[in-house]
């Protein structure tokens, strides 16, 4: 009976502790995380203003929104189309921009999410000449309470 006790004792420290210590090391982990470079080659770096006038002054503009799904579904910039860098490849870009000439704006979470930064690396290694992204991401379109869509 005693030695039961010791061991409760004992998980019960071990998981006030963890309880301490995790979200410390969560903050930790999320400050960790490396930050998009401040340009890229090939790609033309907008503040959500300027996507803005880029959108307004160009109908034919692909925006793709290189976030998660349900992070998409959440909100988005009105028109874009979501394709996770991750499951983007040649022929998924090619669905929605033929043309290695057409302008196309790249955005994802913001200064520490990398996903719009592989998309555009990709699709500048596979021909595109005419890119646009919107390096401050999802948190700055939001912050700024520019208008979005929910699906």
């Amino acid at each position: 009976m005693e030695m039961r006790l010791e061991t409760r004792k004992l998980i019960v420290r071990h998981f006030l502790l963890c309880l301490v210590l995790f979200p410390s090391g969560l903050m930790s982990a999320a400050n960790d995380r490396p930050y998009a470079p401040v340009s890229i080659q090939g790609a033309t770096v907008l503040t959500a203003e300027e996507a803005i006038s880029l959108i307004l002054g160009n109908p034919e503009l692909v925006i793709i929104d290189s976030r998660m799904k349900p992070e998409y579904l959440k909100g988005h910039i009105e028109g874009a189309i979501n394709i996770v860098n991750s499951a983007m490849n040649l022929s998924t870009l090619e669905a929605v921009a033929p043309d290695r000439e057409s302008a196309l704006l790249f955005y994802c979470n913001g200064i520490r999410c990398l996903r719009s930064t592989d998309s555009i690396r990709r699709a500048v290694e596979w021909g595109y000449t005419n890119i646009f992204w919107l390096r401050g991401g999802w948190s700055e379109w939001s912050d700024k309470r520019l208008p979005i869509v929910t699906d």
